[in-house]
């Protein structure tokens, strides 16, 4: 693809993750030690710095001292509305001055320990010199504080310039945007449930008392009065949109390709109208009516809206959409995927999935199918067709249980060249080291349902991270 796929594409732009900063120490201490509290505000600049830097919006406020300006903090950031309230330890502080933070605020809250240098210069140091590197003494009283009120105590220690600190801050911080993204998510369902996919099923209040996410349901009307309105004009520069992302496969059919980019213009429309963040469908359609016309249409938007960080997929999945907007969110792609078969010879899982898929974890230009047969549903027309590229990925999806409680479901693995079948499927070889067989079993145990997101990289850290900021299980195959 000549042309940078963000430039044809642009990305869905969401409210910035919200993050809470504020710094403390014990006062007690600055007027035994003139010199203690000048290097902590100096090392909270340089806290304050880095986050800064980070893609998010930074709400600091300030530097706490004691418990009464402890709370006043805490009242700040209640207001601010945040994702994620980070707590620097600069020195010890009593746990009367962190509790209200988080018990007020009602956020969660990360609480991080990071000393000046690698150690300290015990020749010369005095006990001035060493409370700027006794921030971690309070972490251990934290931590059972927190335990005791019923609150979740996530912690990073370390030194202040130290990269594997920051990386596993920077974890917390993608938790963060992840929890942001579902509470103010937008999830469309239209159309109805597959026939006989009791695993898709989802209760609609789900989603809302897990994450604070809406589901706003549609009909496939909503969708076929925009369709109605598309022009000649704006269907054609579609189709001109697609030859610049896409490889056309001379199975192609004109009038096929023509009326997907119509649907596709239709279902942008859509998407801005109720201003989704996800979209899931299916309709069953009979004797070629118009919806079911327009449900064979779908791939070629879908998968356009999908390279926009706005997951679309069929079979009514959404779960799965939403582990594919958690999957975006992070910087990781996310294609719609399921079990195509097992290779015993190579040891490799078969995985992909007809429909839409997600650009960003394509090996090569994609190709635009025409199928005559979409297997298992009605209808006929365009398909999206490529290899997933090689290298570590990690699968997510969300497994619910008899209470209905939902988990993060994740599996690491490595994608290897090799044959792929070629019938308008998004397909991929996923070694898993392990015998393919015994991998399926262990993965159906956890109660993932048959889709999932397929995400570039290793991810599984990430996604327990998210997990645990969202107060959900998590499990790893």
């Amino acid at each position: 693809m000549s042309t940078d796929i963000n430039t044809l594409l642009p990305p869905k732009v969401r409210r910035k993750t919200r993050i809470g900063l504020v710094a403390g120490g014990l006062g007690a201490y600055w007027p035994q030690f003139p010199q203690l509290l000048p290097q902590l505000q100096e090392s909270t600049r340089y806290v304050v710095d880095r986050f800064e830097k980070m893609d998010g919006e930074v709400i600091d406020v300030g530097f706490v001292s004691d418990a009464q300006e402890a709370a006043v903090a805490a009242e700040t950031l209640r207001r601010a509305d945040c994702d994620l309230i980070v707590m620097f330890i600069t020195t010890y502080l009593t746990s009367s001055m962190v509790l209200p933070i988080a018990q007020r605020a009602g956020v969660p809250v990360l609480v991080i320990d990071l000393q000046p240098t690698l150690t300290m210069d015990h020749a010369t140091f005095g006990t001035g010199e060493w409370l700027a590197y006794c921030g971690q003494c309070s972490i251990p009283e934290i931590g059972n504080v927190f335990r005791r009120a019923g609150i979740p105590f996530r912690s990073v220690s370390g030194y202040l310039e130290q990269d594997s600190a920051w990386e596993r801050i920077g974890r917390w911080i993608r938790a963060a945007d992840v929890r942001a993204a579902l509470r103010h998510a937008r999830h469309g369902l239209m159309g109805h449930v597959y026939p006989g996919m009791l695993d898709v099923s989802t209760d609609l209040t789900l989603l809302p008392a897990t994450f604070g996410s809406h589901v706003e349901v549609l009909e496939f009307d909503d969708l076929r009065v925009r369709v109605e309105k598309v022009t000649d004009q704006e269907t054609a520069a579609r189709m001109d949109l697609a030859r610049q992302i896409f490889t056309l496969d001379d199975s192609v059919v004109d009038d096929d390709f023509a009326w997907g980019a119509r649907v596709s213009v239709g279902l942008d429309r859509l998407v801005e109208d109720f201003d989704l963040d996800s979209l899931a469908y299916y309709h069953r359609g009979l004797d070629g009516e118009q919806h079911e016309r327009l449900g064979a249409g779908m791939i070629l938007g879908a998968s356009l809206l999908t390279a926009r960080g706005i997951p679309a997929t069929g079979e009514y999945e959404l779960r799965t959409t939403v582990a594919q907007l958690v999957t975006q969110v992070v910087g990781a792609g996310g294609s719609f995927c399921e079990i195509q078969a097992l290779n015993f010879e190579d040891n490799v899982v078969e995985m992909g999935h007809d429909g839409p898929a997600h650009l960003a974890v394509s090996s090569r230009e994609p190709l635009l199918r025409g199928l005559g047969i979409y297997h298992g549903k009605r209808g006929y027309g365009v398909s999206v067709e490529f290899d997933v590229r090689h290298g570590p990925v990690t699968l997510l999806g969300l497994g619910q249980d008899r209470d209905g409680s939902l988990a993060f479901v994740a599996s690491e693995g490595v994608v290897v060249p090799g044959p792929l079948l070629a019938i308008g499927n998004t397909t991929s070889r996923v070694d898993f080291d392990r015998d393919p067989g015994e991998w399926v079993d262990e993965w159906s145990g956890t109660g993932i349902g048959h889709h999932w997101s397929l995400s570039l990289g290793h991810r599984a850290a990430d996604y327990r991270a998210a997990a645990n900021l969202l107060g959900i299980d998590f499990r790893q195959v």
